[in-house]
Protein backbone atom coordinates (compact mmCIF):
# COMPACT_ATOMS: atom_id res chain seq x y z
CA UNK A 1 0.00 0.00 0.00
CA UNK A 2 2.91 2.34 0.68
CA UNK A 3 3.56 2.83 -3.02
CA UNK A 4 0.32 4.81 -3.31
CA UNK A 5 0.22 6.21 0.25
CA UNK A 6 1.02 9.78 -0.76
CA UNK A 7 -1.92 9.89 -3.17
CA UNK A 8 -4.26 8.29 -0.62
CA UNK A 9 -3.27 10.78 2.06
CA UNK A 10 -3.90 13.70 -0.29
CA UNK A 11 -7.43 12.45 -0.96
CA UNK A 12 -8.13 11.78 2.72
CA UNK A 13 -6.79 15.18 3.75
CA UNK A 14 -9.25 16.67 1.26
CA UNK A 15 -12.09 14.94 3.14
CA UNK A 16 -12.74 12.12 0.67
CA UNK A 17 -13.62 8.49 1.41
CA UNK A 18 -11.74 5.68 -0.33
CA UNK A 19 -12.16 1.97 -0.91
CA UNK A 20 -8.73 0.38 -0.71
CA UNK A 21 -8.09 -3.13 -2.05
CA UNK A 22 -4.86 -4.88 -1.05
CA UNK A 23 -3.38 -8.18 -2.22
CA UNK A 24 -3.04 -10.14 1.03
CA UNK A 25 -2.07 -13.49 -0.48
CA UNK A 26 -0.37 -14.47 -3.73
CA UNK A 27 0.15 -18.09 -4.78
CA UNK A 28 1.96 -19.17 -7.93
CA UNK A 29 2.55 -16.85 -10.85
CA UNK A 30 1.16 -13.34 -10.45
CA UNK A 31 2.24 -9.95 -11.81
CA UNK A 32 2.46 -8.12 -8.45
CA UNK A 33 3.39 -8.99 -4.86
CA UNK A 34 1.63 -9.16 -1.51
CA UNK A 35 0.95 -5.66 -0.22
CA UNK A 36 0.19 -4.17 -3.64
CA UNK A 37 -2.89 -1.94 -3.42
CA UNK A 38 -5.46 -0.20 -5.56
CA UNK A 39 -7.92 2.44 -4.39
CA UNK A 40 -11.17 3.78 -5.80
CA UNK A 41 -12.55 7.21 -4.89
CA UNK A 42 -16.18 8.24 -4.62
CA UNK A 43 -15.97 9.95 -8.02
CA UNK A 44 -14.70 6.70 -9.59
CA UNK A 45 -11.02 7.60 -9.89
CA UNK A 46 -8.64 4.62 -9.70
CA UNK A 47 -5.34 4.95 -7.83
CA UNK A 48 -2.73 2.22 -8.27
CA UNK A 49 -3.29 -1.34 -9.46
CA UNK A 50 -3.44 -4.86 -8.07
CA UNK A 51 -2.06 -6.75 -11.05
CA UNK A 52 -0.82 -6.17 -14.55
CA UNK A 53 -4.38 -5.55 -15.69
CA UNK A 54 -5.66 -9.03 -14.88
CA UNK A 55 -8.22 -8.39 -12.15
CA UNK A 56 -8.59 -4.63 -12.02
CA UNK A 57 -12.11 -4.62 -13.47
CA UNK A 58 -13.42 -7.07 -10.89
CA UNK A 59 -11.60 -5.29 -8.04
CA UNK A 60 -13.07 -1.99 -9.19
CA UNK A 61 -16.59 -3.40 -8.86
CA UNK A 62 -15.81 -4.72 -5.38
CA UNK A 63 -14.43 -1.34 -4.32
CA UNK A 64 -17.53 0.51 -5.55
CA UNK A 65 -19.67 -1.86 -3.50
CA UNK A 66 -17.50 -1.24 -0.42
CA UNK A 67 -17.95 2.50 -0.95
CA UNK A 68 -21.71 1.97 -1.07
CA UNK A 69 -22.19 -0.19 2.03
CA UNK A 70 -18.92 0.12 3.95
CA UNK A 71 -18.62 -3.66 4.41
CA UNK A 72 -15.12 -5.12 3.91
CA UNK A 73 -14.82 -7.89 1.34
CA UNK A 74 -12.25 -10.65 0.94
CA UNK A 75 -12.18 -12.11 -2.57
CA UNK A 76 -10.00 -14.72 -4.27
CA UNK A 77 -9.12 -14.58 -7.95
CA UNK A 78 -7.57 -17.69 -9.47
CA UNK A 79 -7.09 -19.52 -12.70
CA UNK A 80 -9.71 -22.03 -13.79
CA UNK A 81 -11.29 -23.01 -17.09
CA UNK A 82 -14.48 -21.22 -16.09
CA UNK A 83 -13.07 -18.04 -14.61
CA UNK A 84 -9.71 -17.45 -16.32
CA UNK A 85 -11.02 -15.14 -18.99
CA UNK A 86 -13.81 -13.72 -16.86
CA UNK A 87 -11.35 -11.85 -14.66
CA UNK A 88 -8.35 -12.12 -16.94
CA UNK A 89 -6.06 -13.94 -14.48
CA UNK A 90 -4.79 -16.45 -17.03
CA UNK A 91 -1.22 -16.51 -15.70
CA UNK A 92 -1.98 -19.50 -13.49
CA UNK A 93 -1.68 -17.81 -10.10
CA UNK A 94 -4.11 -17.00 -7.33
CA UNK A 95 -4.55 -13.61 -5.67
CA UNK A 96 -6.52 -12.96 -2.50
CA UNK A 97 -7.70 -9.36 -2.20
CA UNK A 98 -9.04 -7.54 0.85
CA UNK A 99 -11.12 -4.42 0.12
CA UNK A 100 -12.16 -2.07 2.91
CA UNK A 101 -13.37 1.46 3.45
CA UNK A 102 -10.93 4.17 4.58
CA UNK A 103 -12.35 7.47 5.78
CA UNK A 104 -10.75 10.78 6.82
CA UNK A 105 -11.80 10.10 10.42
CA UNK A 106 -10.08 6.72 10.41
CA UNK A 107 -6.94 8.24 8.90
CA UNK A 108 -6.83 11.07 11.44
CA UNK A 109 -4.99 8.78 13.85
CA UNK A 110 -2.50 7.59 11.28
CA UNK A 111 0.43 8.48 13.51
CA UNK A 112 -0.62 5.62 15.77
CA UNK A 113 -1.74 3.21 13.07
CA UNK A 114 0.52 4.10 10.16
CA UNK A 115 1.99 0.64 9.88
CA UNK A 116 -1.45 -0.87 9.27
CA UNK A 117 -3.44 1.79 7.43
CA UNK A 118 -1.35 4.15 5.36
CA UNK A 119 2.26 4.33 6.44
CA UNK A 120 4.68 7.18 5.77
CA UNK A 121 4.33 9.36 2.68
CA UNK A 122 7.78 8.45 1.42
CA UNK A 123 7.76 5.10 -0.38
CA UNK A 124 9.78 2.42 1.33
CA UNK A 125 10.03 -1.34 1.29
CA UNK A 126 6.98 -3.22 2.56
CA UNK A 127 7.16 -6.32 4.73
CA UNK A 128 3.63 -7.80 4.65
CA UNK A 129 2.45 -10.69 6.80
CA UNK A 130 -0.75 -12.69 7.11
CA UNK A 131 -1.14 -14.55 10.42
CA UNK A 132 -3.72 -17.19 11.32
CA UNK A 133 -4.87 -16.82 14.95
CA UNK A 134 -7.41 -19.50 15.80
CA UNK A 135 -9.33 -18.87 12.60
CA UNK A 136 -8.81 -15.10 12.64
CA UNK A 137 -6.57 -13.94 9.79
CA UNK A 138 -4.61 -10.78 10.46
CA UNK A 139 -2.88 -8.87 7.67
CA UNK A 140 -0.34 -6.19 8.51
CA UNK A 141 2.21 -4.11 6.64
CA UNK A 142 5.38 -2.73 8.18
CA UNK A 143 7.22 0.07 6.43
CA UNK A 144 10.95 0.55 6.63
CA UNK A 145 12.98 3.51 5.36
CA UNK A 146 13.84 3.49 1.65
CA UNK A 147 17.16 1.84 0.77
CA UNK A 148 20.02 4.23 0.08
CA UNK A 149 21.78 4.79 -3.23
CA UNK A 150 25.16 6.48 -2.73
CA UNK A 151 26.55 7.85 -5.98
CA UNK A 152 30.10 9.22 -6.07
CA UNK A 153 31.14 11.52 -8.89
CA UNK A 154 29.23 14.51 -10.28
CA UNK A 155 29.23 13.25 -13.86
CA UNK A 156 26.35 12.93 -16.35
CA UNK A 157 26.11 9.20 -15.58
CA UNK A 158 25.45 10.18 -11.96
CA UNK A 159 22.63 12.50 -13.02
CA UNK A 160 20.93 9.68 -14.93
CA UNK A 161 21.54 7.11 -12.19
CA UNK A 162 20.15 9.44 -9.53
CA UNK A 163 17.01 10.05 -11.57
CA UNK A 164 16.46 6.34 -12.23
CA UNK A 165 17.25 5.38 -8.64
CA UNK A 166 14.70 7.87 -7.32
CA UNK A 167 12.03 6.34 -9.58
CA UNK A 168 12.78 2.92 -8.07
CA UNK A 169 12.31 4.29 -4.57
CA UNK A 170 15.89 4.77 -3.45
CA UNK A 171 16.96 7.60 -1.18
CA UNK A 172 19.63 9.08 -3.43
CA UNK A 173 22.79 10.82 -2.23
CA UNK A 174 25.33 12.21 -4.69
CA UNK A 175 28.78 13.17 -3.41
CA UNK A 176 31.67 14.95 -5.13
CA UNK A 177 34.40 17.27 -3.79
CA UNK A 178 33.92 19.84 -6.58
CA UNK A 179 31.26 22.44 -5.69
CA UNK A 180 31.04 23.80 -9.24
CA UNK A 181 29.65 20.44 -10.45
CA UNK A 182 27.86 19.39 -7.26
CA UNK A 183 24.72 21.55 -7.44
CA UNK A 184 21.05 20.99 -6.72
CA UNK A 185 20.19 22.13 -10.26
CA UNK A 186 22.20 19.27 -11.77
CA UNK A 187 20.76 16.66 -9.41
CA UNK A 188 17.08 17.53 -8.89
CA UNK A 189 16.13 13.95 -7.99
CA UNK A 190 18.74 13.54 -5.26
CA UNK A 191 17.64 13.65 -1.64
CA UNK A 192 21.10 14.84 -0.64
CA UNK A 193 23.77 16.72 -2.59
CA UNK A 194 27.07 16.54 -0.71
CA UNK A 195 30.25 18.51 -1.42
CA UNK A 196 32.89 16.56 0.46
CA UNK A 197 35.93 14.37 -0.01
CA UNK A 198 34.24 11.05 -0.91
CA UNK A 199 36.16 8.73 1.47
CA UNK A 200 35.45 11.12 4.34
CA UNK A 201 31.73 11.19 3.58
CA UNK A 202 31.56 7.41 3.23
CA UNK A 203 33.26 7.00 6.60
CA UNK A 204 30.66 9.11 8.42
CA UNK A 205 27.42 8.21 6.65
CA UNK A 206 24.98 5.41 7.47
CA UNK A 207 25.31 2.21 5.44
CA UNK A 208 23.31 -0.98 5.89
CA UNK A 209 22.66 -4.29 4.12
CA UNK A 210 20.32 -2.63 1.58
CA UNK A 211 22.63 0.22 0.60
CA UNK A 212 23.85 0.49 -3.00
CA UNK A 213 27.19 2.22 -3.63
CA UNK A 214 28.11 3.34 -7.14
CA UNK A 215 31.52 4.91 -7.77
CA UNK A 216 31.19 6.66 -11.12
CA UNK A 217 34.26 8.92 -11.00
CA UNK A 218 37.60 7.11 -11.11
CA UNK A 219 39.66 9.92 -9.62
CA UNK A 220 43.01 8.35 -8.71
CA UNK A 221 43.34 10.70 -5.74
CA UNK A 222 40.65 8.81 -3.82
CA UNK A 223 39.42 5.90 -5.99
CA UNK A 224 41.24 3.10 -4.14
CA UNK A 225 40.48 4.58 -0.71
CA UNK A 226 36.80 4.91 -1.56
CA UNK A 227 36.34 1.47 -3.09
CA UNK A 228 38.30 -0.22 -0.28
CA UNK A 229 36.07 1.41 2.33
CA UNK A 230 32.93 0.55 0.37
CA UNK A 231 33.93 -3.12 0.17
CA UNK A 232 34.53 -3.16 3.93
CA UNK A 233 31.01 -1.86 4.57
CA UNK A 234 27.84 -3.99 4.83
CA UNK A 235 26.50 -2.52 1.56
CA UNK A 236 24.45 -4.90 -0.59
CA UNK A 237 26.13 -3.76 -3.79
CA UNK A 238 29.39 -1.98 -4.62
CA UNK A 239 30.03 -1.02 -8.24
CA UNK A 240 32.72 1.09 -9.87
CA UNK A 241 32.78 2.58 -13.36
CA UNK A 242 35.76 2.52 -15.68
CA UNK A 243 37.37 0.92 -18.70
CA UNK A 244 39.15 -2.43 -18.57
CA UNK A 245 42.41 -0.53 -18.10
CA UNK A 246 40.94 1.46 -15.22
CA UNK A 247 39.56 -1.73 -13.70
CA UNK A 248 42.94 -3.47 -13.87
CA UNK A 249 44.64 -0.46 -12.29
CA UNK A 250 41.98 -0.32 -9.57
CA UNK A 251 42.31 -4.02 -8.76
CA UNK A 252 46.10 -3.73 -8.57
CA UNK A 253 45.78 -0.83 -6.15
CA UNK A 254 43.33 -2.74 -3.98
CA UNK A 255 45.53 -5.84 -3.90
CA UNK A 256 48.50 -3.69 -2.90
CA UNK A 257 46.43 -2.64 0.10
CA UNK A 258 45.91 -6.30 1.04
CA UNK A 259 42.17 -6.21 0.36
CA UNK A 260 40.98 -9.78 0.82
CA UNK A 261 39.95 -11.86 -2.22
CA UNK A 262 36.44 -12.35 -0.83
CA UNK A 263 36.04 -8.58 -0.56
CA UNK A 264 37.36 -8.07 -4.10
CA UNK A 265 34.80 -10.61 -5.31
CA UNK A 266 32.05 -8.26 -4.10
CA UNK A 267 33.17 -5.50 -6.46
CA UNK A 268 31.14 -5.06 -9.64
CA UNK A 269 33.70 -3.46 -11.93
CA UNK A 270 33.26 -2.48 -14.67
CA UNK A 271 29.84 -1.61 -13.33
CA UNK A 272 26.56 -2.81 -14.86
CA UNK A 273 25.23 -5.59 -17.09
CA UNK A 274 26.12 -6.03 -20.76
CA UNK A 275 22.99 -4.48 -22.30
CA UNK A 276 24.66 -2.54 -25.06
CA UNK A 277 24.26 0.68 -23.07
CA UNK A 278 25.87 3.85 -24.39
CA UNK A 279 24.09 6.97 -23.16
CA UNK A 280 23.99 7.97 -19.47
CA UNK A 281 20.33 6.95 -19.29
CA UNK A 282 21.00 3.54 -20.84
CA UNK A 283 23.95 3.06 -18.51
CA UNK A 284 21.74 3.81 -15.52
CA UNK A 285 19.42 1.02 -16.64
CA UNK A 286 22.41 -1.31 -16.99
CA UNK A 287 23.61 -0.49 -13.47
CA UNK A 288 20.22 -0.81 -11.78
CA UNK A 289 19.51 -4.05 -13.66
CA UNK A 290 22.66 -5.49 -12.11
CA UNK A 291 21.69 -4.13 -8.68
CA UNK A 292 18.28 -5.79 -8.95
CA UNK A 293 19.81 -9.09 -10.04
CA UNK A 294 22.31 -9.05 -7.18
CA UNK A 295 19.65 -8.11 -4.65
CA UNK A 296 17.21 -10.81 -5.77
CA UNK A 297 19.72 -13.53 -6.62
CA UNK A 298 18.14 -13.87 -10.05
CA UNK A 299 19.82 -15.77 -12.87
CA UNK A 300 19.98 -12.76 -15.27
CA UNK A 301 18.92 -15.12 -18.05
CA UNK A 302 16.16 -14.11 -20.50
CA UNK A 303 12.75 -15.11 -19.18
CA UNK A 304 12.06 -17.04 -22.40
CA UNK A 305 14.94 -19.38 -21.48
CA UNK A 306 13.58 -20.11 -18.00
CA UNK A 307 11.17 -22.78 -16.88
CA UNK A 308 8.57 -22.45 -14.16
CA UNK A 309 6.98 -19.37 -12.63
CA UNK A 310 8.08 -15.97 -13.92
CA UNK A 311 7.26 -14.16 -10.69
CA UNK A 312 8.82 -16.06 -7.79
CA UNK A 313 7.53 -15.33 -4.29
CA UNK A 314 10.38 -14.18 -2.07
Amino acid sequence: MFEIADRLLARLDAGERLAVATAVSVVGSAPRTVGTSMAVTVDGTVIGSISGGCVEGAVYEICTQVLDDGTPQLETFGFSDETAFEVGLSCGGRIEVLARLVTPDAAAGREASAHVVLGPVRTGEVVPTVDDCEGLRVFSERSVPPPRLLVFGAVEFAVALGNAGAVLGYRVTVCDPRPVFMTRERFPSADEVVVEWPPNYLARTEIDERTVIAVLSHDERFDADLVEAALASPAAYVGAMGSRTTHDRRMAALRSRDVRPDALARLHSPIGLDLGASTPEETAVSILAEVLAVRSGASRAPLRDRDGSIHSIR
